[in-house]
């Protein structure tokens, strides 16, 4: 019987220098890349918000050109309409002005106020609105209490009014306008219509 030929294992080798140097070379080449590659992201992210500024501004004018006609609409059409509606209405005011503001005795601007309308006897304050909402008549009441004492702080004993002109009234704002003592002013064509409900009464602030 032949004897079975013996096979030995070789004996494995160890890692040499040049093992390890090429696999940190590797791993340097490969951190390499991944900092290239995020380097590259970066400047693709910065043209991105780059971009992205460059459009909101670009949107931010055409929303001041918008804000500045919809301002010349309401100093042309809205201003004398307004007026003239109020004579019918027996309030016979000598001065009418869009975008009036009020400061504080250290400049500091206390409120605005779309159209202002005033005599010797009474003065109006009117909110404008594309669209007016309930929260925009919100508004108004704090603004109408803020011009109160304005006047009053000036010895200013005129009775202060508040009305409420809108193209739109969302859900129950003309309503609530109502309720709260404010004038309702509606687009009507090209002109404005001030028409009151029965028993209407105005609240003087």
């Amino acid at each position: 019987m032949e004897n079975a030929a013996v096979r030995q294992r070789e004996p494995q080798r160890g890692l040499t220098f040049e093992d390890v140097w090429a696999a940190m070379m590797e791993t340097d080449r490969k951190m390499q890349e991944t900092d290239r590659k995020m380097r590259e992201t970066d400047r693709k992210l910065e043209k991105m918000f780059e971009e992205t500024e460059r459009r909101m501004q670009k949107t931010d004018k055409l929303i001041g050109k918008l804000g500045n006609r919809f301002g010349e609409l309401v100093e042309h059409l809205v201003t004398p309409n307004i007026a003239e509606k109020f004579r019918e209405l027996h309030y016979t005011f000598t001065k009418a002005g869009p975008d009036v503001e009020f400061f504080d005795a250290n400049g500091k601007t206390l409120t605005e106020v779309d159209v202002w309308l005033e005599n010797g006897e009474f003065a109006m304050a009117v909110e404008v609105k594309s669209c007016l909402s309930r929260q925009d008549v919100t508004d108004h009441l704090k603004r109408m209490e803020i011009l109160r004492r304005y006047l009053d702080e000036r010895h200013d004993t005129r009775k202060l009014l508040g009305a409420a002109a809108g193209a739109v009234f969302k859900n129950e704002a003309k309503e609530y306008a109502l309720e709260n003592g404010f004038y309702v002013i509606e687009q009507s064509g090209d002109t404005v219509q001030i028409k009151p409900p029965e028993g209407f009464k105005p609240r003087i602030w």
